[in-house]
């Protein structure tokens, strides 16, 4: 079997178990482990698929810049009403930045009374009209393609809050990796706003789930809840559902 024809069948088998172990894919195409271990290597090069200890998932949706990614799907704007639905007044609610939040925040009426904490300079701007909702933006050095603020400042700040609420945006979601993200300074924020909020909620569309990306946010159960398409079938869902994570499907 030629390369080219093993890396077409590797990725085909990945597409339809959602996951591949290098010693078991070996046996199955009659060749070395050392020589599937090179194949993976070459298709996570290439973007294809993400290498993880013994084998490889499927990788997350490329980070893309925030000024291409779209900005009010219907799924983003189901997502958003289905999160509002938790708020109440009074409450302090993190949002991290994405087109996801800000979606929600886009959907906010105009009688809810609660602070939102943001790192997302896009969410604070749609917020600055809002009659009843204190911002405060947790700065620091803006990352220009997915315009949040990270770093040291980011975090110090975060350090300081309880919340009750965080609504987080997923890049990758996966039973076993957890929750990760391709910019690691991302990555380091989005775990102190899991940290500094008593529920956590996940955002992620279809394409999310069980996938995996570079960076380690921290383990699916750091989530209470998730929300998520209707498409999603139960079997996929099963293994969220069993560390204790609440699912909505909208």
């Amino acid at each position: 079997m030629l390369m080219a024809e093993r890396h077409q069948l590797i990725l085909q088998i990945l597409e339809k178990e959602g996951k591949l172990i290098a010693r078991d894919l070996g046996l199955a195409l009659s060749v070395s482990e050392d020589t599937i271990r090179r194949d993976l290597g070459k298709l996570s090069k290439s973007g294809m698929l993400q290498r993880v200890h013994g084998g490889a998932l499927p990788r997350s949706p490329g980070a893309v810049r925030f000024s291409t990614r779209p900005q009010a799907s219907s799924i983003k704007v189901a997502i958003a009403r289905a999160a509002i639905k938790m708020i109440h007044n009074g409450q302090v609610v993190i949002l991290d930045g994405g087109t996801t939040t800000l979606q929600i925040a886009k959907e906010f009426p105009l009688d809810l009374k609660i602070t939102v904490i943001t790192n997302g300079p896009p969410i604070a701007l749609a917020l600055a009209e809002h009659p009843n909702i204190e911002v405060i933006i947790a700065g620091g050095r803006l990352q220009k393609d997915s315009i949040v603020g990270t770093g040291a400042e980011t975090i110090n700040m975060l350090q300081k809050i309880r919340a009750d609420y965080c609504f987080l945006g997923i890049y990758g979601i996966h039973p076993e990796e957890g929750i990760t993200n391709p910019n690691l300074e991302e990555a380091y924020v989005k775990k102190m706003m899991i940290d500094r909020s008593a529920e956590v909620i996940g955002l992620a569309s279809a394409e999310k789930l069980g996938t995996a990306t570079t960076y380690t946010v921290g383990a699916i159960n750091n989530l209470t809840h998730l929300i998520t398409e209707k498409k999603i079938s139960a079997k996929i869902l099963e293994p969220y559902k069993k560390q204790g994570i609440t699912i909505m499907q909208v």
